[in-house]
């Protein structure tokens, strides 16, 4: 099957991402949001980052209009319904997104494939919400999704080989780079990269070290971009602590606990550069 129209469920920081470099890529993109207020804060994040990519001359002013006009913007699932590809990025919320895969189901055309975008949730509990759990499959994309360049392909039991070859495919596509994964928590990424991060917790804790010489030890030791602790502040404590607590209750292995600080870090409000503070205080943007 060839993907001619893309859906996007959400647009948000991730699905207004997809949308772009779907678009970006030549796919007539339609992106559902739950309310217009919504719809229109992600569809202008999304317009301020091409007049960004303009500004810094990566992209010519009259193909932003293009990819622009690829987008149509609703709050109508329903919208949805011409769609040969789906792919969800609402909330991290296992029974909203089986309840949004049933529904997805009665509306897309029946050779239709639904992906979900999610980090931590069960697509084989989405799969099974549907009649065609052989063409539902993760499509686990990075944040910021125009820059990064890897997609998790999410195969669970149910997935069928067309429908993995076909998603890949597009990822391909849009310039994307695919890497095949189980439907196991935490997939490859995160899998490997919680315990890191959570185990970096745990020395400061020890008083082993800084945070600040944690993190230059591992930027200049193992040449990595950021620090384990510039990293959480980024991504944010409380989704590192709730997918923490995702894995923990799955394989209830000790080196996926949450450390007490981050808890207590989380329950203060400090969830890093989104709340002005983190382990690292940063300024208002």
């Amino acid at each position: 099957m060839t993907i001619k129209t893309v859906g996007v469920i959400g647009c948000g920081l991730m699905g207004s991402g997809i949308t772009q470099v779907s678009a970006q890529a030549g796919f007539p993109t339609v992106v559902v949001e739950a309310n217009q207020e919504l719809l229109d804060k992600g569809l202008g994040n999304l317009g301020r980052t091409l007049d960004g990519l303009v500004a810094k001359a990566k992209l010519e002013a009259k193909e932003k209009g293009a990819i622009l006009g690829r987008i149509t913007g609703t709050t109508r699932l329903e919208d949805l319904k011409a769609c040969e590809l789906v792919v969800e990025a609402i909330t991290e919320n296992q029974e909203l997104k089986n309840e949004t895969f049933a529904k997805l189901d009665q509306l897309c055309p029946p050779h239709a494939i639904l992906a979900s975008n999610t980090s931590s949730c069960n697509v084989t509990a989405m799969a099974a919400a549907t009649k065609r759990p052989a063409q539902v499959l993760g499509l686990h994309f990075f944040n910021p999704v125009p820059l990064m360049k890897l997609v998790e392909v999410v195969r669970t039991i149910l997935t069928d080989d067309a429908t993995v070859k076909t998603a890949s495919g597009w990822v391909q596509a849009i310039g994307k780079v695919p890497v095949a994964a189980k439907d196991a928590t935490g997939f490859i990424v995160n899998r490997l990269l919680v315990p890191y991060l959570l185990e970096a917790i745990r020395v400061y804790e020890a008083g082993l070290a800084s945070l600040e010489d944690i993190d230059q030890a591992m930027k200049l030791g193992c040449g990595y971009p950021m620090g384990p602790f510039t990293l959480l502040d980024l991504v944010g404590l409380d989704t590192t602590l709730y997918v923490a607590e995702v894995m923990f209750e799955e394989f209830r292995e000790p080196r996926f606990a949450p450390p007490p600080l981050l808890k207590r870090m989380v329950a203060a409000g400090y969830l890093g550069r989104k709340s002005g503070r983190g382990f690292y205080t940063h300024a208002s943007s």
